[in-house]
């Protein structure tokens, strides 16, 4: 049995991302563009809110900018979702309203990078980020390959690779899996791109950029094939919370919730880790370039988990990956207690970029084959905020409180541990 590695992966995706003749063709290269955009962006604003400034300043512009990630979910998640499972044919136009608005904000945004109006021109960068990436979620089910599923019923997929699990609907994974490594690839690419420009130029010429990036999303997203999913009926018999609980536990199945259960814990760690690796090295007046090394090797990272998740998704299921992360993860943050220098926190950085990478897209395969498609939109808003949310709590804990890596690198171990043994048992017991 042949099986997909990370070469075979990236391959498989280039030429997808260079067939613009299918539709998943064309998701890719909108995705593309929009992950060098917003790399872009959070270099110019990386460069103005924390590199430029003494540490103290940077402090409370971090702390303002990640409770500003929090606010554009309150908008996404209940005026956003619901416009998203309506339009369900306008779908392609809400990705190009996402793109169109951060060409917009970035130019505005290049002519005021130094006063606090910066902070409410960056939410609506973030609300439309958070349209698009939403958006996304719910397009993937639709763009995929229509040939690619056919020789998946026959056993094999359009690049001879093996057929999914019995019983378990394939292609989402693998898709999934597609966006995540092109748009991995690109944000290193567009780093470095960034970083030159940043130190040639300025941060405001980097948002400039970012705006004609974002200009080139809009004419592509216009490219999108138009959705054909209805919305379902909802049932009139049932009271509001029933209704939710429908969506977040479709026919009874526990693996969603659990899912994100499991998910917002590994975003919880990504973001504390990020953030506490970055206030260590302004503490120890470390260079730029450790941050820099941390961030190229979280990519590796996720482009070696990519492969790996790739490899095994016919094999494993995506409930035993997500398990495996969390396990990962602990593992990893534990034993960089035993020697918590700079050196092994980059390496950590690495180790939890794989991690994430195996579990993000089993989980949103797992989401995308059990809840409805006309529910999709308002579903994954709400599973963003709370991963967004968990993110951000996780992010913040470093940058108000002081903390060693070693102390650091035992809470995250801790708290994966204890959410992989409890994922990994639970879900089975409430299954059963």
């Amino acid at each position: 049995m042949r099986t997909r590695g990370l070469l075979s992966l990236a391959w498989a995706s280039t030429l997808d991302l260079f067939d613009q003749t299918t539709a998943f063709g064309r998701l890719a290269l909108v995705h593309v563009l929009m992950m060098a955009g917003d790399t872009f962006v959070t270099i110019s604003l990386a460069g103005s809110l924390f590199f430029s400034v003494s540490p103290t300043e940077a402090k409370s512009k971090v702390l303002a900018y990640l409770l500003l990630t929090i606010a554009p979910f309150a908008v996404v998640s209940p005026l956003l979702g619901p416009l998203i499972d309506r339009s369900s044919s306008g779908r392609r136009s809400l990705v190009a309203i996402s793109a169109l608005a951060r060409a917009v904000l970035c130019f505005v945004m290049s002519q005021h990078l130094e006063g606090w109006v910066l902070f409410p021109l960056a939410f609506c960068v973030l609300v439309s980020s958070k349209l698009y990436v939403v958006t996304r979620g719910t397009l993937v089910p639709e763009m995929a390959r229509t040939d690619q599923f056919a020789e998946h019923a026959r056993g094999v997929d359009a690049q001879g690779w093996p057929a999914g699990r019995a019983g378990v609907e394939p292609g989402f994974a693998g898709f999934n899996a597609q966006l995540t490594l092109l748009g991995t690839m690109i944000g290193l690419v567009a780093g470095f791109v960034g970083v030159g420009v940043l130190k040639g130029v300025g941060a405001p010429a980097v948002l400039v950029v970012a705006g004609v990036i974002f200009l080139v999303a809009t004419v592509a997203s216009l490219r999108l094939r138009r959705s054909t999913a209805r919305r379902p009926p909802r049932n009139p018999a049932l009271a509001p919370v029933e209704r939710d609980l429908q969506v977040l536990q479709p026919n009874g199945d526990v693996e969603v919730t659990w899912g994100l259960t499991a998910t917002a814990i590994i975003r919880f760690s990504v973001g504390f880790t990020t953030f506490l690796l970055a206030f260590g090295l302004r503490r120890t007046h470390a260079g730029l370039g450790w941050f820099a090394t941390a961030l190229i090797l979280s990519g590796v990272g996720a482009l070696a988990g990519l492969g790996l998740v790739t490899r095994v998704r016919n094999r494993v299921p995506e409930s035993t990956l997500l398990t495996v992360s969390l396990l990962a993860i602990a593992v990893g943050a534990g034993l960089a207690t035993q020697d918590a220098t700079t050196f092994v926190q980059v390496l950590l950085a690495a180790w939890l970029g794989c991690a994430a990478a195996i579990a993000q897209p089993s989980f949103d395969a797992i989401t995308q084959r059990h809840v409805p498609e006309g529910a999709q939109g308002q579903t994954f808003a709400r599973f963003a905020v709370r991963q967004q949310l968990l993110w951000v709590i996780g992010a913040t804990i470093p940058v108000a409180i002081a903390m060693s890596f070693t102390t650091g690198d035992a809470v995250v171990a801790v708290l994966a541990g204890i959410t992989g043994v409890v994922y990994g048992v639970g879900r089975r017991m409430v299954a059963n």
